[in-house]
């Protein structure tokens, strides 16, 4: 069976570890023994559950698609709808979390990194829920199309810093976060908003995400007597995946699959698979599949949704296609396109562009199940955020 936790150096098999500058790593040790603290204090979860409930909306619903794949399959095809959230993605599960851990280390400003601007907004969310403020690092260029969710950051009281280097996309916010964190890791917290980075931080938001698979694995026994024989989530960072993948990680009958942007092709060049088309090496703090040059240069990225458009995964992702737990398979960007508009016709729901991807992948795989199956898919999010973008 897979380590359910890292290693005592931050690893899952061969991949995670802390590759930081030495500024970082007291912030760091820091911050894992306040996780040590706050996860065996059971007061702590009672208020983060109270916090779920109350201000995110939990537990977000287990909905059965009518139309989606009735043309292709008779499987009954189920989403777990994190659309439904407050905010309107499962970021905000995460942002909750990280906000307590700052306010119980006496951290007075929180900053975070993001590309399709949903952990933004759920970060400025937090922040003025609890009275800290935010800055918010994001590519120019997703900026640009993500013009919606800027706006509602700085309604939320956010500033939002546009970083101009690079591509001009989620990687560089990220190099653009943590620079400001190495210069202020006295008071300020790095709201990490997926499954990367240094240990502890892959380790720490996917618990705080895996109330999507608890949530979910529940749901499924108590309406259908029975697990979902395929789970499928979009992964760029990966924390929805990893989030709903943990619920059944244990159950070795349910297959797991995870859903890459291939962009314009996995061999094409213009694509963000990183478990599909890189190789191992390290980013922003951690050893995993990246995509890279022969040099070890990132190489650039392309993919319609900013959310997965980043050259790097979660290194719990890695362990788990070396081990074989999971498959990891790709979807361009007419596939994922193709899906949206289908889906938002054919189920009255506009998914996130990056929940297209899934959506697209569990219609195929949907094809090759039968009755009997149970297909789940994580909807990570809901569109609204995409639609500026697709009527240039």
């Amino acid at each position: 069976m897979l380590r359910s936790t890292p290693d005592a150096r931050g690893y899952f098999g061969p991949f995670g570890g802390r590759f930081v500058p030495e500024v970082l790593i007291g912030a760091l040790e820091e911050l894992e023994r306040e996780i040590a603290s706050a996860f065996a204090d059971a007061g702590f979860w009672k208020e983060y559950a109270a916090a779920l409930r109350d201000f995110v909306g939990r537990p977000s619903p287990l909905y059965r698609t009518e139309r989606y794949a009735a043309g292709v399959s008779a499987v009954p095809l189920l989403l777990k709808r994190e659309d439904t959230n407050h905010t309107g993605a499962h970021k905000i599960n995460n942002t909750i979390g990280q906000a307590f851990l700052a306010l119980r280390m006496g951290k007075k400003r929180l900053i975070a990194e993001t590309g399709a601007g949903q952990h933004g907004v759920a970060t400025a969310t937090v922040g003025a829920k609890f009275g800290l403020p935010v800055d918010v690092y994001m590519g120019a260029v997703d900026v640009e199309r993500q013009a919606l969710n800027v706006f509602i950051m700085q309604l939320l009281g956010a500033r939002v810093h546009p970083v101009t280097g690079g591509t001009q996309t989620l990687k560089d916010a990220t190099n653009e976060a943590f620079r400001v964190w190495a210069e202020r890791v006295d008071d300020t917290f790095y709201v990490i908003g997926s499954v990367v980075g240094a240990h502890p931080y892959p380790y720490m938001v996917r618990e705080f995400q895996k109330v999507i698979g608890t949530e979910a694995r529940a749901q499924c026994l108590d309406r259908y007597g029975r697990l979902p024989s395929d789970v499928i989530a979009c992964v760029g960072g990966g924390s929805n995946a990893m989030g709903i993948f943990s619920g059944f990680v244990e159950d070795a009958d349910v297959r797991l699959w995870g859903v890459e942007a291939a962009g314009d092709g996995v061999g094409s060049g213009r694509t963000a698979a990183s478990l599909g088309a890189g190789s191992v090496g390290v980013l922003h703090g951690s050893r995993s599949y990246l995509l890279q040059n022969d040099e070890g240069q990132v190489s650039e990225t392309h993919s319609v949704s900013a959310g997965l458009d980043y050259p790097g995964v979660g290194p719990e992702h890695a362990h788990l296609k070396e081990s074989g737990r999971a498959t990891y398979v790709s979807v361009t960007d007419a596939e994922a396109l193709e899906a949206f508009y289908a889906f938002a016709r054919d189920e009255g729901i506009i998914p996130a562009l990056e929940s297209a991807h899934a959506l697209a992948f569990a219609r195929k795989l949907a094809a090759e199940r039968d009755a009997n199956d149970l297909v789940l898919v994580c909807l990570s999010g809901r569109g609204d955020k995409d639609i500026a973008q697709l009527r240039v």
